[in-house]
Formats: C-alpha cells, sequence, structure tokens
C-alpha cells in the first residue's frame, strides 16, 4: 500500500474493534503511527495491537485505556498520545455508546453516558490535541458520527442528539480553523457490518420468528435502500481519505457512507 501518512501520528478512539480497529489497520498501513482506545479484554486488545502491528510496521502501537466519560481522563490520554507519538497530527474521534428506549422510559444515566461518550468526549479530545495542529500548521480531525447525524429514528433520543451535536461540532471546529491547515469532518455511516450489528441481527430474527436474512433487509436494514451492509473497510477508506494528501479543502463536510439512506 502507498505510504501517504509516513511521519504522521494518529489518535484513535474506540478503536480495539470494529470500525475503529479497521481506520487504525488502514492508517497503520499507510505508514502512520497510532495510539489504540477502547475498552475490552485483556486478550482482545492485545490482538487489536497485533493486528495493527501486523498492517504497519511490526511495532505494537501504545493503547490507552482511558475512560471517555471522564474528562479528565481524555486529556490524560490526550497527552499520553503526544508523549508516546511525538504528537498528535490526526485525531479520529470513533468511540461511541448505544441504547434505545422511547423518550419518556429513556433512562437518566443512559442519556448521560452516551452524551458523554458520543458527544462530550470529541470536544475535550478536539480541544486537547487542536494547539499542537495549528503550531504546525498541519492537522486532520475525523468525527465518525452517523447517519443519524443527518436523520432521525424512533427511541433513539440520546444517539440521535449526540450524533446531531457531532456534526455541529465539525462544522463550528472548520470554520474556525479554516485558514489554519488543519481540518475537520465528519464521516456518516449507516449500519455498518460488525460484530455488535450482527449480533442485533441475530436477535432481531430470534424475536420476530424469521431468517436472519429477514431480519437483515426487512428491519435493520429498512431505510438503507442498498440492502446491504456498509463494510468497515469503506468507511476506513473514507476517513483515509480525509487525512491524506489531496483533502485540503474539505473541510466542516459531513460525508455520508449510508447505502443512499440519506438520500431517501
Amino acid at each position: 500500500m502507498e505510504q501517504i501518512l509516513t511521519g504522521r501520528t494518529a489518535l484513535i478512539t474506540g478503536s480495539t474493534s470494529g470500525i475503529g480497529l479497521g481506520i487504525a489497520k488502514l492508517l497503520a498501513a499507510a505508514g502512520a503511527s497510532v495510539m489504540l482506545n477502547g475498552f475490552g479484554k485483556p486478550e482482545d486488545i492485545a490482538a487489536a495491537r497485533r493486528e495493527v502491528a501486523k498492517a504497519g510496521n511490526g511495532a505494537e502501537p501504545p493503547y490507552s485505556a482511558a475512560d471517555l466519560s471522564d474528562p479528565a481522563q481524555v486529556r490524560a490520554m490526550c497527552a499520553e498520545a503526544e508523549q508516546a507519538l511525538g504528537q498528535v497530527d490526526i485525531l479520529v474521534n470513533n468511540a461511541g455508546i448505544q441504547f434505545t428506549s422511547p423518550v419518556e422510559q429513556f433512562p437518566d444515566d443512559k442519556w448521560d453516558a452516551i452524551i458523554a461518550i458520543n458527544l462530550s468526549a470529541n470536544f475535550h479530545t478536539i480541544k486537547a490535541v487542536l494547539p499542537g495542529m495549528k503550531a504546525r500548521s498541519w492537522g486532520r480531525i475525523v468525527n465518525i458520527a452517523s447517519i443519524h447525524g443527518l436523520v432521525a429514528s424512533p427511541e433513539k433520543v440520546a444517539y440521535v442528539t449526540a450524533k446531531h451535536g457531532v456534526v455541529g461540532m465539525t462544522r463550528t471546529v472548520a470554520l474556525e480553523i479554516a485558514q489554519s491547515g488543519v481540518t475537520c469532518n465528519a464521516v456518516c455511516p449507516g449500519f455498518v457490518r460488525t460484530p455488535l450489528a450482527e449480533k442485533q441481527v441475530t436477535a432481531l430474527a430470534e424475536k420476530n420468528s424469521i431468517t436472519e436474512e429477514a431480519a437483515l433487509k426487512d428491519f435493520l436494514l429498512a431505510k438503507q435502500p442498498s440492502k446491504r451492509w456498509v463494510e468497515v473497510e469503506e468507511v476506513a477508506q473514507m476517513a483515509l481519505y480525509l487525512c491524506g494528501p489531496g483533502s485540503g479543502s474539505v473541510n466542516g463536510a459531513a460525508l455520508s457512507i449510508d447505502g443512499g439512506w440519506a438520500a431517501a
């Protein structure tokens, strides 16, 4: 793979599995030194680090177990990344959690946790790394939002609110940094094939006594016109483009990758 990110460094939150891990592996393959963050069993985290090492230069990447619901831990993670990597050139805010419930039954603690991890953590990471990026006149901030940053769905009040907030934050930061050499963009995926999402399909099939194929097309992907998963690699490729050469004039965008959902 062409080493378009040689010499660049990247901090990627929520990168021990799923979309975040896919992005970490692709950025590493493109030559970047990366730092991982996320939860998981020690053996799973160790496996993720090995995967990134194999994709990149063979060296296992540094890892932070920071709880992104705690602003102090977020700031400490960013400082740790700058120490471990030398600087943070690329920030990918990917970490996120989900909970569904009608608004009048939505638990207060679930609301607080989703807003903290899916929205506020992005603010704290950007605030921490942006001064260094501006001082070097180069940086890339990629916020993994969601199609739910552009449209709404019922029973996802906290998630939709947070992801709409991420898109608004992205646009505001982009305006503030427009002449700095730094860009800030959002990626808005539809339903992506990850282990967690595939478990949802199994649960829907069992709940409705239908096949998993029917559950996928008739329930989970009902709003996704392509009627197929968005693949992790597709999201990672979009993130790589935003971090690489040729994307310097892309700033403040909310790029949907959703099989046509936002167009419907």
